[in-house]
């Protein structure tokens, strides 16, 4: 009996040690490190939608009334963004009413093709062929055969790579699309994973007159990014980011919160991207909660405390400010050196930053991508990191927040550490030395102030 009893104990000891190193195994290759990205910025430079372009494409929407053209000079002049921005083939052509399918994919394969080779030509260890996972995240162009097949096809990867193809993921797109990278690693060992981020914005370009949707022109702008990923440890050192923790938080059951940002059709059937009213309302709602999940994640633990005490000192303000998105009492500033606030727009950077007590040393990266490249949409963290970069801020063991709000409505947010010094110009290269620029308002007002003439208001429509 006592011989049954010492081989049961035996057995049992052997099963909890080899359960502990599997669980052991299980953690180590738990891990997801950034090796190399790159964004996109056209050679061309007569994709620039400098004052006098952007007026040339407005002036050929028909549709439009001194109201709107008030109402577009100074959403313009308002919205944080300058004069070197790119915009897409078909619209500076001429052709944004009438874009055809070949338009479409010529604007992504120019954005992909171009970062991806860029991003292997920098990276000559990593191989096509030795890619195991790719991701493209585009919201809204989603053809037959897929964006990845296009890749896959390009690169001539091998014939078991894992791709994925998101669509209608919204600005925070890219976090979703590492999401899955992270998730994925944890299922296979030793892999190289490639995360794209762009928009098909030609095809998209909104010719009605209804305000709400007007937004998307002004703020949509061209650009993308190429990632590249991998959970081999032996490789840490060569990284430049690890991932250090995800949330992502969805508020799709709330109505208002799901039309607030929504691709529809006007009365006059004209398809564009609606940004409504309710938008600031919804994201001070989503980032409270997806703040009640990271926050524990990133502070330490004597912060977490001191609010914990006075949390339960005042439990209905701490509730309200939570509620809306603001934090009373906490200080991330003390488990984060940088933040990086996708650059949606001015507003939306401004209130993060509000909701947060950053400071304009803070908000720079974010405000300096908007005026340089606008609203990339989901790549749109990457030029804001870029700039980080190329300002030389990022050093070995700082930590990094990324700030995201999609379509949905989403909040997806996730915290890196930097691996080691970094200081590569990337895009940023040409112009980094003039940034911040000691003004960030751009000409339209200076130009055009004379639409605000109430002398105009008997004119129903105005050559430029």
């Amino acid at each position: 009996m006592e011989d049954i009893i010492t081989a049961l104990t035996l057995l049992f000891l052997l099963y909890a040690i080899s359960l502990l190193l599997k669980l052991l195994l299980q953690w180590r290759n738990q891990c997801c490190y950034m090796l190399a990205y790159q964004c996109y910025k056209p050679a061309d430079p007569t994709r620039k939608l400098d004052t006098d372009t952007c007026v040339r494409v407005v002036q050929r929407n028909r549709n439009l009334s001194l109201d709107e053209y008030r109402f577009l000079l100074k959403t313009i002049v308002s919205s944080g963004i300058g004069e070197h921005t790119y915009g897409p083939k078909n619209v500076l052509d001429g052709r944004e009413y009438s874009p055809t399918l070949n338009d479409a994919v010529s604007e992504m394969d120019d954005i992909i093709f171009d970062t991806l080779d860029n991003l292997f030509a920098k990276n000559p260890g990593v191989s096509p062929s030795n890619i195991d996972i790719v991701v493209v995240s585009v919201s809204l162009f989603s053809p037959s055969p897929c964006l990845t097949s296009r890749i896959v096809n390009r690169y001539k990867m091998r014939h078991d790579i894992k791709a994925f193809n998101l669509s209608g993921m919204g600005c925070s797109a890219s976090i979703v699309a590492i999401d899955l990278v992270n998730n994925l690693f944890k299922c296979y060992q030793n892999c190289y994973a490639v995360v794209v981020a762009t928009e098909s914005i030609g095809p998209n370009w909104y010719g009605g007159k209804e305000k709400q949707m007007i937004l998307s022109n002004c703020l949509f702008r061209s650009g993308g990014c190429s990632m590249l990923f991998t959970n081999k440890r032996d490789l840490r050192h060569e990284a430049m980011l690890k991932l250090k923790c995800l949330v992502r938080t969805h508020l799709g059951a709330n109505d208002e919160a799901y039309q607030c940002c929504i691709q529809v059709e006007d009365d006059q059937g004209y398809r564009g991207f609606r940004l409504t009213k309710n938008l600031p309302k919804a994201a001070a709602k989503i980032f409270g909660m997806n703040l009640r999940v990271l926050v524990p994640k990133i502070l330490p633990l004597i912060d977490l405390i001191r609010y914990a005490i006075a949390y339960s000192l005042n439990q209905n303000k701490a509730k309200q400010a939570m509620a809306e998105g603001q934090l009373v009492g906490l200080n991330l500033k003390t488990g984060v050196e940088h933040f990086c606030i996708h650059p949606g727009g001015r507003a939306v950077i401004d209130s993060v930053g509000k909701s947060l007590g950053l400071t304009a040393y803070d908000l720079e990266p974010a405000r300096m991508a908007l005026h340089r490249f606008g609203n990339t949409s989901s790549a749109g963290f990457w030029y804001v990191f870029g700039y980080m970069e190329a300002k030389k801020r990022l050093k070995k063991g700082d930590r990094i927040l990324m700030i995201s709000f999609g379509a949905g409505f989403k909040c997806n947010n996730c915290a890196w550490e930097v691996t080691r010094d970094l200081e590569d110009e990337n895009v940023w290269k040409d112009c980094v030395d003039h940034y911040p620029p000691q003004c960030l308002v751009n000409p339209f007002m200076e130009k055009y102030s004379w639409i605000n003439d109430e002398c105009l208001n008997f004119v129903r429509t105005i050559e430029f």
